[in-house]
């Protein structure tokens, strides 16, 4: 059985660890505040560790769940302890596999870079990974199964994750900020508002699902809804004529530059 190390039990960790299998994973967490982190513990139903350096040394995976800031402190004090039977798997954005190595100390380390958005909170992420290559299959494997629990898994090019984080982890809050200004153009013409998002949502979830089931591209299906001299061909206009695709490409190349400056 394979002990299971997350150091940091927000939000992303503890939505990981509630999709995973515990029946054949042993599964610690560690924090800043033992009190706090054996209250998280015996909610999750796992084994709180009085220290990371503890937490490191009983651990075959151990999965970094800390803010990018304070990683470098975190790896300082946990990298007298790595051994090269472990592997390291780090969800923190804009760090890169040779900069966890660096902060490692420990030469062929195994480290595996991993990217969940924030959906993994409803076990639906859409997750990026890659792995160095001291990493196994096996333990490869074991990981992907580990965050195929919280969504779905997409094996990337280190060099990609700058424009998967913007795509995919960062791009819920544009959609939120899409469904948000639908929801207000609904109360404009006299929709209430809580009545207003749950018919966009319901919306925009289905119309994402009929692009995921359709052999088609979405531009395919926007001209299948756009009647000749309709209403939805009278809205796409007038989305083209203030630049809604440009804007959007924008704001992900934003995205984008903002993550290789972390880097």
């Amino acid at each position: 059985m394979k002990t299971i190390g997350f150091i940091g039990a927000g939000k992303m960790a503890s939505a990981i660890i509630a999709g995973l299998d515990k029946s054949n994973v042993r599964v610690l967490i560690s924090g800043r505040d033992l009190r706090k982190t054996q209250e998280q513990a015996d909610k999750l139903g796992v084994f709180a560790s009085p220290s990371h350096s503890e937490l490191v040394e009983q651990s075959d995976l151990i999965v970094m769940a800390v803010k990018p800031q304070i990683l470098p402190d975190v790896m300082e004090e946990i990298s007298p302890h790595f051994t090269k039977d472990k592997t390291l798997i780090s969800i923190a954005a804009g760090v890169d596999l040779e900069a966890l190595s660096d902060m490692s100390k420990t030469y062929d380390f195994p480290i595996i870079r991993v990217m969940p958005n924030i959906n993994a909170q409803i076990q639906k992420s859409t997750t990026a990974i890659v792995r160095n290559e001291y990493v196994s299959s096996e333990i490869y494997q074991l990981t992907q199964d580990i965050f195929s629990s919280i969504g779905t898994v997409h094996e990337i090019a280190e060099k990609d994750f700058p424009a998967f984080t913007a795509i995919a982890g960062s791009s819920p809050a544009y959609i939120y900020m899409f469904v948000d200004a639908l929801s207000r153009a609904g109360v404009l013409h006299g929709i209430p508002k809580d009545q207003a998002t749950k018919i966009v949502a319901e919306t925009v979830s289905a119309s994402a699902q009929m692009i995921l089931e359709s052999a088609e591209g979405p531009w395919t299906l926007v001209d299948k809804v756009s009647s000749p001299g309709g209403t939805t061909v009278a809205g796409v206009v007038s989305l083209e004529q203030n630049r809604f695709v440009a804007t959007v490409i924008d704001a992900i190349t934003a995205t984008v530059e903002k993550e290789n400056t972390l880097n």
